[in-house]
């Protein structure tokens, strides 16, 4: 499958080029599409190609709209919706998981990606920890976390001193920081965590899934609260591709469930 060239100078881009409707978007010949770097969701490669779960069912999804081209740019967790809105993209596509706040600030197409919870942790879990509560419950344990995800929410929603919520850019930081002594625990879906495990070839890692009290997260490609029209056309093309089987052909070599998707919805998981 096609992948597409990395465009970072996207941060920089003038508002006035960028479509919010189905027909610019055609015109233009391009989608803009914040993502993260964190197979399997996203990823991307040492030459700047992006692949992963979530950028190829949009790009198979706007082709067959008639766009046919996806042009990426990486993006913290935290300033994907704000640079959505600041129009600096035209769609997210990044594992970024339907939560009530988020369901207020953009429009989520159907669920695409479902994933539980996960503990990367030394050999052993020598601290034990199960859930967020542990780690809250231990003074001195730090967490690693993307900044704005659902993990740094997660902690600090447990209770875990802010002082000891470590905001992490990418996997192979938080990976690093926690072979070198400066995490006790790193958080990520257990996807995410099982990927990392499988590059780093570590013996003296260990995974913890599903977190305990962590819940079952879904994420769908998010667009503009005035663009509900282009989700609109993106969600008939999607549930298309459910029916057929297409989707699952995509989604499942990544080691995501497409029966999972297909079981919830977004009025379900955004409380509409």
């Amino acid at each position: 499958m096609k992948k597409t060239l990395i465009a970072l100078t996207l941060l920089l881009a003038p508002t006035s080029v960028l479509a919010d409707t189905l027909d610019d978007l055609k015109a233009q010949g391009f989608v803009r599409i914040a993502i993260a770097n964190e197979p399997p969701f996203t990823a991307v490669a040492a030459d700047g190609t992006v692949s992963g779960a979530a950028p190829d069912v949009a790009r198979v999804i706007f082709k067959r709209l008639g766009v046919n081209d996806v042009v990426a740019s990486i993006s913290e967790y935290g300033a994907m919706i704000p640079g959505l809105q600041a129009r600096r993209h035209d769609a997210i596509t990044a594992g970024l998981f339907m939560k009530p706040e988020r369901c207020q600030a953009v429009a989520y197409s159907e669920p695409i990606l479902c994933d539980a919870e996960s503990f990367l942790v030394l050999k052993g879990n020598p601290k034990g920890f199960k859930s967020f509560a542990d780690i809250a419950a231990n003074p001195d344990a730090k967490i690693g976390a993307p900044g704005g995800g659902t993990e740094e929410k997660l902690a600090l929603e447990a209770g875990v001193p802010r002082d000891r919520v470590i905001v992490v850019p990418d996997g192979q930081s938080g990976l690093k920081m926690l072979q070198d002594g400066r995490i006790d625990v790193y958080s990520l879906p257990v996807l995410s965590i099982s990927d990392l495990m499988k590059k780093a070839n570590d013996p003296n890692l260990e995974k913890v899934a599903p977190v305990q009290g962590a819940p079952v997260y879904c994420d769908g490609a998010a667009f503009r609260k005035e663009d509900v029209a282009l989700r609109d056309a993106f969600d008939k093309e999607l549930a298309k591709m459910k029916a057929n089987g297409e989707f699952a052909a995509i989604v499942e070599p990544y080691g995501f469930s497409a029966a999972a998707a297909s079981a919830t919805s977004r009025a379900k998981l955004c409380g509409e």
